[in-house]
């Protein structure tokens, strides 16, 4: 994957404004727990007539309306980014190239989940501590491409391997959120919901004005598609995220059956590359657009969820810093290299077997999906800040890739 193309700011801007966020609510919850739980959890709506919003209570509370809600816009633009990977021409998980980045993508599943439930049993606490298995799994794409382009320059193969797993890994995520960590009781017959607004907008706003089109030799139909704008898909949007909720699915998920319907350009460039900035498909101008709302929603995410007291520290925190820490390096390492050699699918022209080490390394920083996790897969309480604060520590591989990066001579392509 080339990266000759310049990064976005906005990555950038992402990344300061969650760590500000996030920075924020850790000296805030040190200071004064009560206050800060107080805002977070603060109550907007009692008793909505819409329905069960919260933990089957009739409450919409702030960390709900962040969580629950507006991050569907953060994962709706994860989504698609992995939905142009796959069904584009040019999508960087199609063909054989995507081969051993995927294969070493397993290897960065299977090793923190392995690392976490040994040390769960080892410490005497499996059953405490096993539903946290899924919070090691992740890797922070924004901060993540930082950091292999600190170590390995812009230019270098390592930078678009490390997307390539970084791509999957997050689509992994996203299925082991809607299988393993129901929002509820699940009711799946209101996927149904979602299916139908899926289809429905697919048919009437996008497929239908151009097979009428066709039929006519104009595009008198399309024409009033595009005037309609993103509206039928927001409308449908909404629809499917209800669907979610009401099935006992997270709901933060509930826009990506939404996503794959709406019209693009057969051509990526690349996740954060300024050439999309020239591309005006419909789905591209709708991400142009949530690019300062979804900044904003992160700086939120952060500030409500990694305000935890340092005195939340125990099992869970070790548990999942080792997973990230010791597990992602050492299954990307075997599993590339599995890949590349024994399997002999190869790698990258330019890049060595032991970039495969330092990118375990970078690929650790778990932080924003690592948070989220941690807030679904715990109730409220000791365990869950214990995570978070592993999930926060993270943060400890930038240091580790740095050094690790040295030690192995990696030779920068700027």
């Amino acid at each position: 994957m080339s990266q000759s193309y310049k990064v976005w700011n906005f990555v950038q801007e992402y990344s300061l404004l969650l760590i500000f966020g996030a920075v924020s609510a850790l000296i805030w919850a040190n200071m004064d727990y009560d206050s800060y739980h107080h805002l977070v959890e603060f109550v907007i709506i009692d008793h909505s007539p819409v329905g069960h919003l919260h933990d089957g209570h009739r409450t919409l509370t702030l960390h709900y309306l962040i969580n629950d809600v507006l991050m569907a816009l953060f994962f709706a633009m994860a989504g698609k980014e992995v939905w142009e990977a796959i069904i584009l021409k040019n999508g960087s998980l199609r063909g054989a190239k995507a081969l051993t980045p995927l294969i070493a993508t397993a290897g960065g599943l299977l090793g923190p989940i392995g690392i976490y439930l040994v040390g769960a049993f080892m410490v005497g606490k499996l059953a405490v501590l096993a539903n946290g298995w899924a919070i090691p799994i992740a890797t922070d794409i924004a901060f993540s491409y930082l950091v292999a382009r600190l170590v390995f320059g812009a230019r270098h193969p390592a930078v678009g391997f490390l997307l390539l797993l970084a791509i999957a890994d997050d689509a992994a995520g996203l299925i082991i959120l809607a299988v393993f960590f129901p929002s509820g009781d699940l009711s799946p017959e209101w996927l149904g919901l979602s299916v139908l607004a899926a289809v429905a907008v697919y048919f009437l706003a996008n497929r239908l004005p151009r097979m009428l089109d066709a039929s006519r030799g104009d595009r008198h139909y399309t024409k009033i598609a595009e005037k309609l704008s993103f509206w039928p898909y927001l409308i449908a949007g909404c629809a499917s995220w209800y669907g979610f909720q009401q099935a006992g699915i997270h709901p933060a998920l509930g826009l990506l059956p939404i996503v794959v319907t709406i019209p693009h350009a057969d051509i990526t460039f690349g996740m954060f590359d300024s050439q999309k900035l020239e591309q005006h498909d419909l789905l591209n101008d709708i991400e142009h657009k949530m690019k300062v709302p979804v900044e904003f929603i992160l700086l939120l995410f952060g500030f409500a969820n990694a305000g935890v007291e340092f005195s939340a520290i125990g099992d869970a925190t070790w548990l999942v810093l080792a997973g990230l820490l010791i597990g992602k390096p050492i299954g990307i390492f075997l599993f590339g290299w599995l890949a590349a050699r024994p399997l002999g699918l190869g790698l990258p022209e330019g890049m060595k077997v032991n970039h495969l080490i330092v990118i375990g390394f970078i690929a650790a920083i778990g932080f924003t999906v690592s948070l989220f996790i941690s807030a679904v897969a715990f109730p409220p309480g000791d365990i869950q800040d214990a995570a978070k604060m592993g999930a926060l520590f993270s943060f400890g591989a930038v240091f580790l890739s740095l050094l690790v990066g040295r030690i192995l001579k990696v030779e920068k392509i700027d």
